[in-house]
């Protein structure tokens, strides 16, 4: 039944009294609530949106918590529009940042619809926004503005933007998907743009960071409000109803192939989402899929934005249909009507499983549902762990990187880029006790030893060294914090398809065989390519191929190397397990019970060799094999084992001292080779002993890695 419109219901007619507010700066403007009922015809608000109107209206910082689907967009904008309509805001007083273009694009047509009920415009700014549409907001800019932090920054730096003019009445930020940033360097680098903003506009910037679950949300909106909070901060989270328990199951097919006949054979004429983990996966299911007659689309970080929103579009008013994609649509990019999520293998979080699993059971009478097909015995002890731990009530804390002294480097060069020159005494004021710049003095006394910055009567500018390592492209590569491949641009005609490493091209070919491959879903012959200016050319072909991309594997955690630990002890996950996965889970458990014992950690004697079944994950068993090399003994590590041919029980407890050592003096414990430094961005303006440092921190966990030594060790001989 549809509300009436001209009497609201009682859920936002009485919507300040029944949140406990009495003040009319801390509820909606009527105007909103109007269009809120009368143009979105909606009955009521959900709980967060009602938490967060006071906190926002008095101007806190805040932090938005609620799952994938919980309107917290809206929660943010709807208080800021009443702040608009009351104050009379003019001019760009609002940026709403979000991690992906796509995600910007997504947004802007609803936040400029819910803009427009107060006389105001939202537009979007990013890489692939025309000069032409640039020139128009700069000559009448609105007031909501969508980016990304390197295009925010961008602006700063711009010679050709007065940026203290354009960003004169700007009073708060919006931060979407906060996670997603706060997990990486991106997250550093956002925090210090805003504050480099909060000092050029001589005002503290409101700050609303919107994220999906997270095991630690009182740390991260610590985290977001910076060095020097203004503002009182408080974490919106209100209790919601229990959802209905969702549909999990977990199929074991052995092969990309044969998960493509089992998606192909299932829920016949409704949208599936299907998931992968790297783009090579993406592209080789969305060809068999392809080729087993299913209407397929791909999303994933190397395509072109045009075939990503041919994607996105086709996939959003399609209903008999696949798209198969990376984590390009895990966050909250609108797909429509969604029926079923699948996920290929497991992701490597459970916060990344509740923001895929959320993009289901959003339509009245569905439920959210997940179907995991693991393509190897590996995969299918992840997914039972994932869910294990999922089951238990885990999400992950979400941790900043440490030390990002590199970041510190590259924001002292962007202020000079912003400012022409900024002074040896007073720079820190930018950053207002950001720990960004913790080792900011002794960066800036390299950058001017090391010919970075140049320095006349106290005023420190860009010098040589800069214009040579980042100054291609009017310094394009200085304001970008993270590092991507290099990559081959791949054109069908004048159409661009997206890209692909070099190492698709170069490999070897049978004579006469043409070189084919995969992307967007469909095959295709290269006819030529221009290494200088990095493009390929296509033409349509029948046929399979494969397409490669580098990267290095993700850390797996110790949280979950330690579930897939408790998965081998016998425990099951509460999904549903299909006949193929239990009964090859139950296989895996026979293989490898040597390697685990509920009594202790296993050390495994077999032939000249040890294996120590950690079960620590990728870090804390980096640690350990570095531990171990002070000790003078040779190792190697996975994320489960640790292996050695000469150390033993002795040698565990030898080892714990050692870990206890680095630990109280602050010392990492990771092996870093020294070619690994060109992965760490803007490390050229690091010392290159400082950058092997900030690597061998952050792959160090002492923590876990001194937990293993202290647990009892079962030895065992094959």
């Amino acid at each position: 039944m549809m509300p009436d419109r001209a009497n609201p219901s009682p859920g936002l007619r009485n919507l300040s009294r029944d949140a406990g507010m009495t003040d009319s700066s801390e509820q909606l403007h009527p105007g909103v609530l109007h269009h809120v009922v009368n143009t979105l015809g909606w009955p009521d608000l959900r709980p967060l949106q009602r938490a967060a109107i006071a906190p926002i209206r008095r101007g806190d910082d805040c932090l938005l918590l609620a799952p994938t689907a919980g309107g917290k967009t809206e929660a943010a904008i709807f208080p800021l529009l009443s702040h608009m309509a009351e104050q009379g805001w003019q001019g760009l007083s609002v940026l709403v940042v979000t991690p992906l273009r796509a995600l910007l694009n997504n947004l802007q047509p609803r936040l400029d619809g819910y803009a427009g009920w107060v006389g105001c415009r939202a537009r979007v700014w990013h890489g692939d926004t025309s000069p032409a549409e640039r020139a128009s907001i700069l000559r009448d800019p609105p007031q909501i503005l969508l980016t990304t932090p390197e295009s925010l920054e961008a602006m700063l730096v711009s010679t050709s933007i007065d940026h203290r003019a354009h960003f004169a009445h700007l009073r708060a930020v919006v931060i979407d998907e906060l996670h997603a940033f706060a997990g990486d360097d991106r997250g550093w680098h956002l925090l210090a743009v805003l504050q480099r903003l909060q000092h050029l506009t001589g005002r503290s910037l409101q700050r609303i960071g919107l994220t999906a679950t997270v095991g630690n949300p009182d740390d991260l909106l610590t985290w977001l409000q910076g060095g020097a909070p203004a503002r009182p901060g408080v974490v919106v989270a209100p209790a919601a109803g229990t959802p209905a328990s969702p549909e999990i199951t977990i199929d074991y097919v052995g092969s990309i192939a044969n998960a493509a006949t089992v998606i192909a054979a299932l829920h016949h004429g409704e949208k599936r989402l299907v998931f992968t983990d790297s783009r090579a996966q993406a592209e080789q299911l969305a060809a068999a899929l392809q080729e087993r007659g299913v209407s397929t689309f791909v999303s994933h970080s190397s395509l072109s934005a045009q075939e990503r929103r041919r994607s996105e579009q086709a996939f959003a008013e399609a209903r008999d249909c696949v798209v198969v994609a990376t984590s390009t649509l895990e966050l909250g990019i609108d797909v429509g009507d969604l029926d079923r999520v699948i996920q290929l293998d497991a992701p490597r979080t459970v916060a990344s499983f509740l923001q895929r699993l959320g993009r289901t059971g959003r339509r009245a009478g569905t439920t959210r549902n997940c179907l995991f097909l693991a393509t190897s015995e590996d995969a299918l002890l992840r997914a039972a762990a994932l869910t294990l731990l999922w089951g238990s009530g885990f999400v992950e804390p979400v941790i900043p990187p440490v030390h990002p002294r590199h970041i510190a480097a590259q924001q002292l060069l962007a202020l000079a880029l912003q400012e022409g020159a900024f002074g040896l005494q007073t720079w820190r004021r930018w950053w207002d006790g950001l720990s960004v710049m913790d080792e900011g003095d002794g960066i800036l006394r390299y950058l001017l030893d090391a010919g970075f910055l140049d320095v006349d009567g106290g005023m420190a500018f860009i010098g040589p060294q800069s214009e040579r390592h980042f100054g291609r492209r009017h310094f394009m590569e200085l304001l970008s914090a993270f590092t991507a491949e290099p990559e081959l641009t791949v054109f069908f005609g004048r159409n661009e398809l997206g890209s692909v490493s070099p190492l698709t091209i170069t490999g070897p070919l049978p004579a006469g065989e043409p070189r084919l491959l995969v992307l967007a879903g469909r095959t295709w012959q290269v006819t030529s390519v221009d290494f200088a200016r990095r493009r390929v050319q296509v033409v349509e072909h029948q046929g399979r191929a494969r397409s490669r991309w580098t990267g290095g594997m993700p850390d797996v955690s110790f949280a979950l190397t330690r579930a897939c630990r408790d998965v081998l002890l016998g425990q099951d996950p509460p999904v549903e397990l299909s006949r193929r996965a239990s009964g090859t889970l139950e296989r895996i458990r026979a293989e490898r019970s040597m390697q685990v014992d509920a009594g202790g950690l296993v050390l495994h004697r077999q032939g000249d060799e040890q294996g120590w079944w950690t079960f620590a994950g990728t870090r804390a068993n980096a640690s350990l094999v570095a531990g171990l090399d002070r000790l003078g003994i040779s190792a190697t590590a996975a994320a489960e084992t640790v292996r050695s041919e000469i150390f033993g029980a002795d040698a565990i407890r030898a080892l714990s001292a050692v870990l206890e050592q680095a630990q109280a003096a602050g010392m990492p414990m990771c092996e870093v080779d020294h070619q690994a430094v060109e992965g760490l961005k803007f490390s050229a303006a690091l010392p290159a002993d400082l950058a092997m440092r900030t690597l061998a921190e952050r792959g160090s966990d002492l923590l876990h890695a001194r937990e293993c030594t202290a647990t009892p060790v079962v030895v065992r001989s094959a």
